[in-house]
């Protein structure tokens, strides 16, 4: 009964985060990576216009559940609490020049973002910029 009531939290988490997140039909992928003492959960989402995907925000717990929680929190405030960067990049495999949109703290996790699951000599970054505040 215990499992069950956790994968209903679990759930019920993940939709509510989503809510926040989608945008037309931008996916959301929840990653949990288990280890001995802890577990870390990549909020990556999938962009529909190129098929690429990103990392949103990364954070670690000791379960799913606390680690849902903390990310409901970053996302019901990431937009008051990070600066908005357009990165305009190029896979070198395909020379087609791209324009994604990350929040982060600073430039180096922009573009940590970007480079998420990727060997980042495959890609080209052609600019980085801090948006104006809205």
């Amino acid at each position: 009964m215990a499992i069950q009531k956790n994968n209903v939290e679990i759930s019920r988490l993940q939709k509510e985060i989503a809510s926040y997140l989608t945008l037309g039909s931008t996916e959301v992928i929840f990653e949990f990576d288990e280890s001995s003492t802890s577990v870390r959960l990549n909020l990556i989402t999938v962009n529909p216009r190129h098929n690429q995907s990103f990392l949103f925000h990364l954070v670690e717990g000791h379960s799913e559940v606390e680690c849902l929680k903390e990310m409901l929190e970053y996302v019901k405030t990431y937009k008051e609490k990070r600066s908005s960067y357009t990165i305009q990049w190029s896979s070198k495999m395909e020379n087609e020049l791209q324009t994604s949109y990350f929040r982060a703290k600073d430039i180096p996790e922009a573009i940590e973002k970007l480079q998420f699951g990727r060997d980042p000599n495959s890609l080209i970054i052609f600019s980085v910029v801090l948006n104006p505040m809205s």
